[in-house]
């Protein structure tokens, strides 16, 4: 993907993130920089609830929000508490390859079925619920919807630094997407 843009040294961090929680972050999790001790966070992390991922960083580092696609629309209020009780004025936005949210429609009858068998529910109350539902967490292309949403949440909080990411699954690193400059 030319999208991405890889971190394999600390001086692969761009500037703007250096020496900041972000810039720590990558160190942290792609240069098995050694952890230091920390009694609150430094960073607010918004993945995705996939169970193929973990991040490396040391303890009390980071608060971490997952939530399917890294989709923070309907998770802003602890993204406020974050912020304003938490005292984190960065945020890493990590989406990833494979990612489950990418692509929902195909996948509509398994999903039904799942919720037939596994949850007790009738087909037609998991019908409506993968109608309603669907439209509002489906991601068509995971890096897209990183950058989009990493915009948004600029707007929204525009004292806050918000590093658009993607993990490869295929190699479990952090990467940052590039973005078009304005």
């Amino acid at each position: 993907m030319d999208t991405l843009i890889a971190i394999n040294a600390k001086n692969d961090i761009p500037a703007v993130y250096r020496e900041t929680p972000i810039g720590l972050f990558l160190e942290y999790h792609n240069l098995d920089r050694s952890f230091e001790s920390y009694s609150q966070a430094q960073l607010l992390i918004g993945m995705c609830m996939d169970n193929r991922k973990h991040m490396h960083i040391p303890d009390n580092f980071a608060f971490i929000i997952r939530t399917g696609g890294a989709n923070l629309r309907y998770s802003e209020f602890k993204v406020s508490f974050a912020i304003a009780i938490g005292g984190v004025s960065h945020i890493a936005l990590i989406g990833h390859t494979q990612c489950g949210m990418v692509n929902l429609a195909p996948r509509k009858e398994a999903f039904i079925k799942g919720l037939v068998e596994r949850a007790g529910w009738t087909p037609a109350q998991a019908e409506e619920h993968f109608n309603t539902f669907m439209p509002m967490h489906e991601i068509v292309n995971a890096p897209d919807f990183i950058l989009s949403e990493a915009s948004r949440l600029r707007a929204k909080y525009p004292k806050i630094t918000v590093a658009p990411m993607l993990y490869k699954v295929e190699d479990n690193r952090l990467y940052l997407l590039k973005e078009k400059s304005a």
